[in-house]
């Protein structure tokens, strides 16, 4: 059969029509996939990228990239109270950060995990200091990615909005502190609710120091990994009695001093109960004076002094720190630490 004209330009309109909606449909679900296997991007969003940029993939994740910034930026006031800290040592400090999201389930994400591990490695690069803040010195900071869906080299800002980007959250890098490892002795961490190592809800970490030098090194680590566990459960505030703050000393005196008026006994009954229930608030929240939670017949303190007696020298805390995501931000609270203290 021969065709001409406009006969066989019909042909053809049908003909490479047929052929062209079949190819296509089955290049448009393989493109989809490669691009959501490439960004994490909601398939609905990746699919309008690609339409938009007629089905070119790498015009399309340039799309997705600007819109997920547009929309990181207009994310950026909303509360993260959820997220993880991480937990990078070496043998010089150990450096703990907090990365926060809106959801424990961004959390969860591998892209999410690998920029906060990244940011805590970043952090043992800074000086030595107690704490270090977040201002825009920091935020220009390079950071070196290694993810297959981000990575390269990049500033710490980028790195966090490419991140809320893809998540879809504000993302937000809240705080971040650096303990200097001491020259006669070594520092103990422990992470509780873990998904992975470098990686948990709430931080314990405490600086163990040994006079004449480190000697027996298993046996502190093994201490000092149940102090790390013990601080994370037990929520001390102060390491001992002396460096209790005045302000904090005297409003709780004052608090249990209106509980024991309370109760109609004389002034010199009073004055006995508030000095019974500050010894209770010593055991509260003084490390040294707290019963220890692998086993609560002994304090701390007693922990300690059959350590010293173990390696041989004295061994004394010099500094320690806890850090649980989301504390002091507004929102529903639960108490994880009851967790720990089972657990231990």
């Amino acid at each position: 059969m021969a065709l001409c004209g406009a006969g066989r330009r019909v042909y053809m309109k049908l003909f490479t029509g047929a052929n062209y909606s079949s190819f296509s449909a089955s290049n448009e679900m393989n493109l989809i996939k490669q691009l959501r296997e490439r960004t994490s991007a909601p398939i609905k969003d990746v699919k309008a990228a690609l339409v938009d940029s007629n089905w070119d993939i790498d015009a399309a994740q340039r799309e997705l990239r600007k819109r997920g910034i547009v929309l990181a930026s207009k994310k950026s006031s909303r509360t993260a109270s959820e997220g993880l800290l991480a937990l990078a040592q070496n043998d010089h400090k150990t450096a703990l950060i907090e990365l926060n999201c809106e959801t424990d389930f961004i959390a969860r994400n591998d892209i999410f995990q690998h920029l906060a591990l990244s940011l805590a490695n970043q952090a043992l690069l800074l000086p030595n200091s107690s704490s270090f803040n977040f201002g825009p010195q920091s935020l220009e900071m390079k950071l070196n990615l290694q993810h297959p869906k981000i990575n390269g080299e990049t500033t710490v800002q980028n790195a966090i909005t490419e991140v809320a980007a893809i998540m879809g959250e504000n993302v937000k890098l809240r705080r971040g502190y650096v303990m200097p490892a001491p020259s006669n002795g070594l520092v103990s961490t422990y992470l509780h609710t873990s998904p992975q190592p470098g990686l948990g809800r709430i931080a314990g970490i405490l600086s163990l120091e040994v006079d004449g030098g480190k000697t027996q090194v298993d046996a502190l680590q093994r201490v000092g990994s149940e102090l790390a566990m013990h601080v994370v459960a037990a929520k001390p505030v102060f390491l001992t009695k002396e460096l209790v703050s005045l302000d904090a000393l005297e409003n709780e005196r004052e608090i249990l001093k209106s509980q024991a008026e309370a109760s109609g006994k004389s002034q010199m009954a009073i004055d006995k109960m508030v000095e019974g229930r500050l010894r209770k608030y010593f055991e509260d929240v003084v490390l040294m004076d707290q019963k220890f939670v692998m086993n609560d017949t002994m304090k701390v303190k007693a922990v300690l002094d059959n350590l010293s007696k173990e390696v041989g020298s004295s061994v004394r805390i010099v500094s320690f720190l806890r850090m649980e995501v989301g504390e002091g931000i507004a929102r529903q609270e639960t108490d994880a630490s009851e967790a720990v203290a089972q657990a231990a």
